[in-house]
């Protein structure tokens, strides 16, 4: 999962885009559709394929925005939407129809896949089935999520019950997050002399490794952060940037950073956040705020003599 590589080939921006999905075209948008509807055939399942979702007659509703995201960055273009298409409508009805896994799964069995992962709060439901999250930074929202094999499933306050107490389970997620192995690690580096580091991974925890980020980069850089902390961006699932903040050279950091976590999160399956944060000790401060006409600092009084009192230092 490299982070520069030949996008797919794609419909021109000239062209009426899809209602919907603007990163389609209309005639992509139609194909798509197309493309699910007689994926759930094969299935032996009737849709009706509406903007964002599809329904079937029992008034199961089906989501097609991360499917939808994947299709479009997969970098073999059009060709690979059928395949990508029938895997994933496969692996729905599967973990939809089958068996539930807190009903068949033991305690052990339960806690040994259990992850915390941090997810953008607008995706949750408007109900309070996630009321027992916490919100490690503006917009996000931590949460208890089983991790397997064909799907990751997010656990509801209701569904917890009979697990134990939270905070327990919580302990243990947190420990299993510390235990995944580190796929994919690269350094981006900028003529104007900085740099930030990039964490990926096929992972859908990947970007949930903020919640232990001085440990990740004790682990990854062979030294930790100071106290002045680190920017972090988590554009989408898949990836963890960061910068440990120790000179000037923050100041640049944050422009690259800003420009990475926004062209990240547009279009991504599985999208975080566009935003930078300021990560002391746990505690995120968002630092940029997209908006229509490109990117906005945001920095607070407080980063802004941490900024100062780093410049003075070098001068």
């Amino acid at each position: 999962m490299g982070l520069f590589r030949r996008g797919p080939k794609r419909d021109s921006r000239d062209l009426a885009r899809d209602g919907e999905f603007s990163f389609f075209s209309e005639r992509e948008g139609g194909l798509f559709r197309s493309q699910v509807r007689q994926a759930f055939a094969e299935q032996g399942l009737e849709v009706t394929a509406y903007a964002g979702v599809v329904t079937d007659s029992a008034g199961r509703q089906f989501g097609l925005g991360n499917l939808a995201a994947v299709c479009h960055r997969d970098r073999r273009g059009e060709r690979s939407w059928p395949a990508l298409i029938r895997d994933h409508v496969g692996k729905v009805l599967r973990t939809m129809d089958g068996p539930q896994p807190l009903e068949i799964l033991s305690e052990d069995e339960i806690r040994a896949c259990l992850y915390p992962r941090v997810v953008a709060q607008e995706t949750l439901p408007a109900s309070d089935s996630f009321r027992y999250g916490r919100a490690p930074a503006p917009g996000l929202r931590e949460v208890l999520a089983l991790d397997l094999p064909e799907a990751v499933q997010m656990l509801s306050e209701d569904s917890l019950t009979d697990l134990g107490d939270v905070a327990e389970l919580r302990i243990r997620a947190m420990n299993n997050l510390r235990a995944l192995p580190v796929e994919g690690h690269e350094t981006v580096r900028r003529g104007d002399g900085s740099a930030f580091e990039v964490l990926l991974g096929d992972s859908f925890f990947t970007a949930s490794r903020v919640l232990v980020l001085d440990e990740l980069v004790e682990r990854l850089m062979g030294t930790g952060l100071t106290p002045d902390g680190a920017l972090v961006a988590m554009p989408f699932r898949h990836q963890l940037a960061f910068h440990r903040i120790h000179d000037a050279r923050v100041i640049p950091a944050l422009q690259a950073m800003a420009q990475f976590a926004a062209a990240g999160h547009e279009d991504a399956a599985g999208a975080i956040s566009p935003r930078v944060f300021w990560w002391r000790r746990g505690v995120m401060t968002p630092l940029s705020e997209p908006d229509g006409n490109g990117l906005r600092v945001v920095a607070d009084a407080e980063f802004q003599e941490m900024l100062e009192r780093l410049v003075r230092r070098e001068s």
